[in-house]
């Protein structure tokens, strides 16, 4: 048979990531912050969205009352007399009418507080919170009183801004003496000063040094002292035999220097924060119910948009120009796209939360021992949706339940196969056994990880190797079984 080209018609379906698609897939990663943020520049952007509850205000027959924030009634109309007025009105003296009265009135005429701003909104008591003091901050303070030369100021400010959040020193004294053009010994000598300063422990190089300067301070910085500094590995792996041959002293000496150790702060800067701290908001509230779990959205922290489709109407009967037209309708399509998104995004994040609550519903009633295996691809495949889509919507989101406030991609877990033919174990449920057992453990008979994995074998018919056990346990900072007969020993030894 010959080839020859040819012309063909066909007729196929495919899927095409248009922009507003892809936005609307984008949509469902973002926290309630992330969007919150999205929105308002859209609302800045489109003169067709308006929010929800951004209505026009009532025209007003007369010009309205402004009542300060601070007074107790809500129209000045309705204001009740002074006793100053009530006083007047029958030609006496307050103290014969009101006798506790006329110090109030004073003090409320006297008051010169901040007013109410435009509408008479009382001012946000958050402007008036003095806020907290940085480190550098803190430092700058005693550095102006402590260093008088320009140089050695200079110097300072260099080593101060390159200090960490716990309060170390994070750069190069030669690095600064080259960006300066000083000594070393001149950078050193600054260095010296500054770790004076409060809190001690600022400016050190290492956790020995910021150790040292604090016991320096109290006069406990003796060669033994030192000894114990230098060899903080002993410390850290609990080997008192070998601490306490290094040092040159006894257990009971020893176990008073380790004493001492742990009353210093080893982050001495942590006291100081860089930036406020932001509280997780859920965006699921997950309640018991009298028929079963009652899911629902928190309303708060989701944003309300509305189209403003008579705005559009009356402009476009007024517009000539085609590119204003063309602008005019794409806003509109673009604020019919937005809450569109907005309500389906609502209904996907409620609609995978139910799933997992359902999912779930032993962890709820009955702790985190009876939490069950479960996958994306398990979700999915129960509301009819795609693993991808899934992955999105627990992002960034929290659930509150009874059991507490959770991220949605806690629940997603490995499972780990039953010996027994019952269902298969969640691996946070194992971990959360482990803890237990490891907590629970005598100082005089440590847990290996081999007889962790038998003994959980034994107990639940949970079929886990060791080195999972391993991995486990060191994933939650747990030390191995030589260092925890190490610290549980000393333990007693110390009472």
């Amino acid at each position: 048979m010959a080839l020859a080209p040819r012309l063909e018609v066909r007729q196929s379906q495919s899927l095409t990531l248009t922009p507003q698609l892809m936005q609307s897939i984008r949509l469902l990663q973002l926290s309630h912050l992330e969007l919150n943020a999205f929105v308002e520049a859209e609302l800045l952007r489109n003169p067709l969205l308006e929010r929800e509850d951004g209505g026009e205000p009532a025209e007003a027959a007369e010009a309205p009352i402004e009542v300060s924030p601070f007074d107790d009634s809500a129209a000045a109309v309705d204001r009740p007399q002074t006793a100053d007025a009530i006083a007047g009105s029958y030609d006496t003296e307050v103290d014969n009418v009101f006798p506790e009265q006329r110090s109030e009135d004073r003090l409320g005429a006297d008051w010169s507080g901040p007013v109410g701003g435009e509408g008479g909104e009382a001012p946000d008591i958050d402007q008036y919170v003095a806020a907290r003091p940085t480190l550098s901050d803190h430092l700058w303070e005693q550095i102006g009183l402590l260093l008088t030369d320009p140089a050695e100021r200079l110097i300072a400010r260099f080593l101060t801004d390159g200090l960490t959040e716990a309060g170390y020193l994070g750069v190069e004294l030669e690095s600064i003496a080259e960006q300066l053009g000083a000594t070393v010994d001149a950078v050193e000598m600054v260095l010296l000063e500054l770790q004076t300063l409060d809190p001690l422990g600022v400016f050190a190089r290492d956790v020995r040094e910021c150790l040292a300067i604090q016991l320096r301070e109290r006069d406990r910085l003796d060669p033994m002292m030192q000894r114990l500094l230098d060899n903080l590995d002993l410390v850290a792996n609990h080997d008192l035999v070998a601490l306490a041959r290094t040092v040159g002293c006894d257990r009971e000496d020893l176990l008073d220097m380790l004493g001492e150790l742990r009353g210093l702060d080893p982050k001495p800067g942590r006291a100081f924060e860089r930036g406020p701290v932001e509280a997780v908001v859920p965006d699921v509230f997950v309640r018991q119910g009298p028929a079963g779990w009652i899911v629902e959205l928190n309303a708060d922290i989701l944003p309300r948009v509305l189209v403003n489709r008579t705005y559009y109407a009356s402009v476009t009967g007024r517009t000539r120009d085609s590119a204003d037209k063309t602008f005019l309708v794409d806003c509109l399509q673009t604020a019919n796209w937005l809450t569109k998104s907005l309500d389906q995004r609502a209904q996907t994040i409620l609609k995978v939360a139910a799933e997992i609550v359902r999912q779930q519903d032993e962890f709820l009633h009955r702790g985190i021992a009876f939490l069950r295996p479960m996958t994306l691809k398990l979700v999915a495949d129960a509301i009819d949706m795609h693993e991808s889509t899934v992955s999105r919507v627990t992002s960034n989101k929290y659930v509150a339940t009874p059991r507490g406030l959770f991220e949605m991609k806690y629940f997603f877990t490995t499972a780990l196969a039953s010996s027994t033919g019952d269902a298969d174990h969640s691996a946070e449920a194992v971990r959360h056994r482990i803890r237990q057992l490891i907590d629970a453990e005598p100082a005089a008979d440590i847990l290996s990880d081999d007889t962790i994995a038998e003994l959980l074998h034994k107990e639940q018919g949970i079929e886990v190797a060791r080195r999972t056990v391993a991995k486990y346990r060191e994933a939650m900072n747990i030390p191995s079984s030589v260092i925890r007969r190490r610290q549980k020993r000393a333990l007693v030894a110390a009472r």
